[in-house]
């Protein structure tokens, strides 16, 4: 079974930054996240090695300075997390949370298309899987 990540909102967004560049120093994510954030740099330092205990980033020298790359996919986090907030929530009823996702969203009518599209596809994968 592959290792669950649990992350708050902090670390989610400093993932996302690392994710999207690749890697990035301490000073790099601080200044992409200084504007939403507004965190001081030694915050986003210690946050960065607590991640990195936790086995969700690593790091590689230049010089003296440190460049933090993620060691989990986004789309395996983006798993984890859902399954907990399904399991939590919904007590493990996926439907229940697309339920709810359609009626307490704002989902437009090109989502509502793509959605539609991306059912028939399933569909049509389970018909071939059950022959």
């Amino acid at each position: 079974m592959s290792k669950r990540h649990r992350l708050g909102d902090l670390q989610l967004a400093i993932m996302h930054v690392l994710w999207s560049e690749g890697e990035a120093t301490s000073s790099q994510v601080h200044a992409a996240l200084l504007e939403e954030h507004g965190l001081a740099p030694t915050t986003i330092a210690t946050m960065l090695k607590k991640m990195e205990a936790k086995g969700v980033l690593k790091h590689r020298k230049e010089g003296r300075i440190f460049v933090y790359q993620p060691t989990v996919a986004e789309e395996h986090v983006r798993q984890t997390m859902v399954g907990e907030l399904v399991g939590r929530l919904f007590m493990g009823d996926t439907a229940a949370l697309v339920n709810h996702l359609l009626t307490e969203g704002d989902i437009d009518s090109t989502e509502l298309a793509a959605l539609r599209t991306r059912i028939e596809e399933e569909r049509q994968k389970e018909g071939r899987n059950s022959v």
